[in-house]
């Protein structure tokens, strides 16, 4: 088994422990998620990896943060979390690559390091960022940020603070990859 097939395992198995712990059917969760019922077994049966966006909609219906919902399946317990003990996902449709920087712990921070492969973009929905407050950093090369009717054109070193939910997309214009990090104040 895989680094990649290993945590699409406990990807799954959180997703179910989620599901079961509020005592949803596999059909509950696919019509808060607004996803297949069949997707989201697969997933659970760690037979498919997910994408950013399906995580997205997942952690939503839930009523959880992305990065939450991605903390609880990836990370023990402590306070230093090294880099190569950090955990790094890849979405198999844009190869959007997400490192967990932050140890898990009760502070309510997440910190996420993410590449944006050249002409990508990654959809989330509002329900992504119901639960959250986060701040996106670009750290090199260029970000368009499309966050409802909004468009925000950003450069290294720009930050900007995400307002209310709205239907989001992170999408790379430029011919060379994007570095973000994002930092996300949990509200539960």
């Amino acid at each position: 088994m895989t680094h990649s097939d290993d945590l699409d395992a406990r990807i799954g198995a959180r997703v179910r422990a989620e599901r079961e712990s509020r005592g949803w059917s596999l059909t509950d969760l696919a019509k808060r998620a607004l996803v297949s019922r069949a997707m989201i077994h697969k997933v659970e049966r760690g037979e498919s990896s997910p994408t950013a966006n399906l995580l997205a909609k997942l952690s939503g219906a839930f009523g959880l943060s992305m990065s939450t919902l991605m903390a609880r399946a990836e990370l023990g317990q402590g306070r230093l979390l090294r880099k190569q003990d950090q955990p790094v996902w890849t979405d198999p449709v844009t190869g959007y690559l997400r490192r967990h920087v932050s140890p898990r712990s009760e502070m309510p921070l997440d910190l996420v390091h993410v590449t944006l492969p050249p002409g990508q973009e990654v959809p989330m929905p509002a329900s992504a960022f119901a639960f959250i407050r986060q701040l996106i950093w670009v750290l090199d090369g260029n970000l368009v940020f499309v966050e409802g009717p909004a468009r925000h054109e950003m450069q290294s070193g720009d930050c900007l603070e995400l307002g209310p939910p709205a239907d989001c997309v992170f999408r790379n214009e430029s011919d060379r990859p994007c570095l973000y990090a994002v930092a996300v104040l949990r509200n539960s």
